[in-house]
């Protein structure tokens, strides 16, 4: 089978999501007895690295080893919201066979009621279940890249964990939608030597001939 059709069964599609999602400050105050390694990823963790909101952020993305113990840690620290497992714009119950497929789970809550009485869902998080290997984090784009968790994660002045601009990068390029590029070219200048160099030698591996390329070099 190929295409949608591969798919496990029993999923719905996700034309429209309604997401009003948590701050990253939210998101702390929430997981702040998770021991798990976390970090809030994509356009937030770029902002989270600059000190100021550079622009609308439709949605807040975590990321998180994808391990038993990890995901149940950050599960029952949201205990009461609705979970689903979240890919190409279908969504699975939480225990279908998707989990082991996608990587997203999206955290949800009751909003108000739809004129027929039925609760409107309202998304509040996109959690990423990343690659694990016993220890270190793997990059989901190429996983011969294994970094240390204590060299992907900074902090904002409020203690917020986030990754590390390079690696956000890494993963935008491949989309390269409107904003992934207003956030490229706001936090290129910001790049240290060794990041810049980093992301030049990591990018050419992922993605050859990726037009960010020539401005990294």
């Amino acid at each position: 089978m190929t295409g949608v059709d591969a798919l496990p069964p029993g999923r719905r599609w996700v034309s429209e999501p309604v997401w009003e999602p948590w701050s990253p400050w939210e998101v702390q105050a929430l997981l702040r007895d998770v021991t798990a390694p976390w970090y809030v990823a994509a356009g937030w963790a770029l902002d989270l690295f600059r000190g100021e909101q550079t622009r609308e952020h439709e949605d807040t993305e975590i990321g998180e080893p994808n391990t038993p113990a990890a995901f149940g840690e950050v599960k029952g620290a949201l205990a009461g919201r609705e979970f689903e497992v979240v890919g190409n714009a279908q969504a699975w119950p939480l225990d279908s066979p998707a989990f082991a497929v996608m990587h997203q789970t999206w955290v949800s809550e009751d909003g108000p009621a739809n004129p027929d009485g039925r609760p409107v869902r309202i998304y509040r998080l996109d959690i990423f279940r990343e690659p694990h290997s016993g220890g270190p984090w793997v990059c989901r784009r190429d996983e011969t890249i294994v970094l240390p968790y204590d060299q992907i994660i900074r902090r904002d002045s409020a203690g917020v964990p986030y990754l590390a601009r390079q690696l956000v990068l890494l993963f935008k390029a491949r989309a390269n939608r409107p904003k992934d590029q207003h956030d490229f070219l706001g936090v290129l200048p910001l790049l240290a030597p060794r990041e810049r160099s980093w992301l030049a030698t990591a990018m050419q591996r992922v993605h050859p001939g990726h037009q960010w390329l020539d401005l990294l070099q």
